[in-house]
């Protein structure tokens, strides 16, 4: 296939704006798409934590996050690290034996993939680290210093208007209404909600939760995962915790000078019980001043359930459709951690025609076998 000359990224969080700022790197002219506004859905509602330690289920996975680690000090470097890149690792610890008996055999096996990982006790935390923090003198806790975590609305407003400086578009606001398709099968236009129809030899399917109801209109079967989360922002006069941190029953990062966002898998459990936000937000928060006192004096400012853009197998799907020309997919959980460097490869293989090795394992034709 012949290099695109204009490519239309579907949904612009953070794996649509790297995408397309890789793109009109390389010359191509891009059009960004979004129902919203850039970077404010699911990428400004996830706990945007950059790591591999979690992703530990398939080695091939797990390289791909460390190279999308790796990517992120790139980024850093070429577009300066501004209110969006906070590279201060990450804590973990458990408070039951079973647990922390997990939780050492993964930070065994990391050390083992030459993965940074420092076991520390409770005290020398609180002594070196996070003075704020409630716990026990003796657990012990796994710090991974190369761990960050990011502003995914400010990163994508970075790139995007970075992109947009060097010609790209953006149409937001506007939702896709169709992909339409040539003789040949290959794609050909775009129409928006808006009524415009819009002539590309390319689409990037990012649209997150609405991925797959996007791929309907070239008549694909993306199998999604069905994940909501909650996520909630409180308000600090001062934030008390400098990194983010997974403590026994509650997530907790720094949200910027004046706010946190907290998050827990066993709250999430409570969603499709239909439980009000209101009341997961205020568990969330009880959680949390068990684990920072401080956070007591803190006010729940906003909360927000979304679903997680989950394929079905729990694996990014990455890359050409080979049976619609012209169609590409960034799908994936973990978008915080792997957009730069999925934003990198896709951009290469769409515009050299060129494929990755690295995206070997992430292909979307693995749901049409």
């Amino acid at each position: 296939m012949k290099r695109p000359e204009r490519v239309a990224v579907i949904g612009v969080g953070i794996l649509g704006a790297c995408v397309g700022w890789n793109l009109s790197r390389q010359g191509v002219r891009v059009v960004f798409i979004d129902a919203g506004r850039p970077g404010e859905s699911v990428t400004n509602w996830s706990f945007s934590w950059v790591n591999a330690s979690n992703k530990t289920a398939r080695r091939s996975y797990f390289d791909l996050n460390v190279a999308g680690m790796a990517a992120y000090r790139e980024l850093a470097r070429t577009i300066g690290p501004d209110s969006w890149w906070h590279p201060s690792g990450h804590l973990r610890w458990a408070d039951d034996a079973a647990a922390e008996t997990t939780l050492l055999k993964t930070a065994e096996l990391l050390t083992g993939w030459d993965y940074r990982v420092e076991v520390c006790t409770g005290a020398e935390v609180r002594r070196r680290l996070e003075p704020a923090l409630t716990l026990p003198d003796e657990v012990l806790v796994v710090f991974y210093p190369d761990e960050a975590w990011v502003h995914g609305r400010h990163l994508v407003g970075h790139l995007v208007g970075r992109a947009v400086a060097s010609g790209a578009e953006l149409r937001s606001g506007t939702a896709v209404r169709d992909i339409g398709t040539g003789a040949d099968g290959s794609v050909r236009t775009v129409a928006l909600s808006d009524g415009s129809c819009l002539d590309v030899d390319a689409v990037v399917n990012a649209a997150g939760p609405r991925a797959s109801h996007v791929a309907g209109f070239v008549a694909r079967d993306l199998p999604m995962r069905h994940e909501p989360g909650a996520v909630t922002r409180i308000s600090c006069a001062q934030v008390p915790v400098r990194r983010a941190m997974h403590a026994p029953h509650i997530e907790i990062r720094p949200d910027g000078d004046a706010s946190v966002v907290l998050h827990s898998r066993e709250i999430d459990a409570l969603i499709d019980t239909g439980e009000e936000p209101a009341e997961l937000a205020r568990l969330l928060h009880e959680s949390a001043r068990h684990v920072v006192p401080e956070l007591g004096n803190s006010r729940i400012t906003e909360t927000r359930i979304s679903n997680r853009p989950i394929p079905a197998d729990g694996f990014p799907s990455v890359g050409a459709v080979l049976s619609v020309p012209g169609y590409y997919e960034a799908v994936t959980h973990s978008g915080i951690t792997l957009g730069p460097i999925i934003g990198r490869l896709l951009a290469s293989e769409i515009a050299s025609g060129k494929r990755e090795a690295m995206l070997a394992d992430f292909r979307p034709e693995r749901f049409s076998l």
